[in-house]
């Protein structure tokens, strides 16, 4: 095992917040003052503002001194939803990764942890195999945050919990708001290329999907993910056995759903060009395209001729689901021990390497961390897995019982 090093730590947050984000830089900052800090090894850990961002401007303005914050403080930060260091979207490429590792010479670190998604996990790849080219000394740690749960290696991500739980309560509210007045209601959800939130729609339920028809199933009538082909005449045909039978309908839909070459939905239905993001995505989350898109094709074809259309209402919950501050208790606790164990791996040798969640039970539930290489995960996206799939429009039972332990406690809620 390589010998410790001793210089500095850093720490920093990267891609969209989460309500637990702050749980896995609190864990990073404890395990190092456990570890590495205590026996002498690190002298400051210091925080990126913005991410990498913060850490390639000139001086020390970028940076901010956590060695000696105080716990309560730390406490406080860990419990608040969204990035208390600031994020960013900056996706580094190999020249931006020698401004960073020089960011690290300039202020003598040597232990680099990014909390993030998989651009975060490529960086500290980049990064540590730059400084080893270089013959700099340098341990990169990727610390796993995604809502979107699309990280291979781990059963899932912290930030999915806490965000499908938000996507749970929503539906639940949202289907009781249907059932009293009638009509069609379409949510649509966050995953432009994995479909995990807007499957976390089923938890709605309160019980597993049993492979019932449509107008069968408790709300939401329908789930269409990523995973699955698109295809607009079916979407049709599905909402409209629903309503006839129901005289309402609820849908939930994952933004980044794709007809049967791959094209996204979305922006097929957008009334302009849309905007475009930094890595030239149309976005989707900003935009209520696909919900009005979608609305507007039920409404059309489902009205009969010189009769009345259907009342048809879309809400795109976009960024709302990513940091409201009620997270799941199991999703903070995890979230703390990634970080906390990422700092373990560093104290105990490692060069580098993604902390990972694994699942050891469902009934109670149980995890453990573990280490995987940063190639692993970097760059890569998981998705759905067949087997969480049903049909064209629905989840499956294992699904529901893959997400549920995940969530905590939710209302138990009646009808008269």
């Amino acid at each position: 095992m390589p010998e410790l090093l001793s210089g500095n730590a850093v720490i920093g947050q990267s891609g969209g917040p989460t309500a637990v984000i702050n749980q896995s830089l609190a864990g990073v900052v404890e395990g190092l003052r456990l570890g590495l800090a205590a026996s002498g090894k690190v002298g400051r850990i210091l925080g990126m503002r913005h991410g990498v961002r913060g850490l390639v401007k000139p001086g020390a303005e970028g940076l901010l001194d956590l060695t000696q914050i105080d716990k309560a403080k730390l406490e406080a930060v860990a419990r608040t939803p969204s990035a208390a260091l600031g994020s960013t979207r900056d996706k580094p490429d190999e020249a931006y990764c020698d401004k960073i590792l020089d960011g690290c010479r300039r202020n003598d670190i040597r232990y680099f942890f990014y909390i993030g998604g998989n651009d975060s996990a490529d960086t500290c790849r980049i990064v540590s195999e730059k400084a080893a080219d270089a013959g700099y000394e340098l341990r990169c740690f990727h610390v796993p945050k995604t809502i979107d749960n699309d990280l291979l290696e781990n059963d899932h991500t912290p930030g999915f919990p806490s965000a499908a739980r938000y996507v749970s309560l929503a539906l639940m509210g949202d289907a009781l708001d249907n059932a009293s007045l009638g009509g069609i209601k379409i949510n649509v959800i966050m995953g432009r290329n994995a479909g995990f939130l807007a499957a976390a729609a089923a938890i709605a339920r309160g019980a597993a999907p049993d492979g019932a028809a449509p107008q069968d199933r408790p709300a939401p009538h329908l789930i269409y993910l990523p995973e699955v082909p698109f295809s607009t005449d079916a979407f049709l045909a599905n909402v409209e056995a629903v309503y006839a039978k129901l005289g309402r309908c609820q849908i939930a839909v994952s933004e980044g759903i794709r007809d049967a070459s791959g094209a996204e939905i979305g922006p097929k239905l957008m009334r302009g060009p849309g905007e475009v993001d930094a890595h030239g995505n149309v976005q989707l989350s900003g935009s209520g395209a696909l919900g009005d898109g979608l609305a507007d094709l039920v409404k059309t074809g489902l009205t009969p001729q010189g009769g009345k259309a259907p009342r048809v209402r879309a809400d795109t919950f976009g960024y709302i689901q990513r940091c409201w501050p009620h997270a799941s208790p199991i999703d903070s606790e995890e979230a703390r021990r990634v970080g906390r164990y990422a700092a373990e791996l560093a104290a105990r040798g490692d060069v580098s390497g993604s902390v990972i969640i694994r699942r050891l039970a469902d009934a109670p539930y149980a995890s453990e961390c573990a280490r995987a290489d940063l190639a692993s995960v970097a760059r890569h996206t998981r998705h759905v897995p067949a087997e969480f799939i049903s049909g064209s429009n629905d989840v499956s039972a294992a699904f529901y019982a893959y997400c549920r332990p995940l969530l905590g406690d939710l209302p138990k809620l009646e009808r008269l």
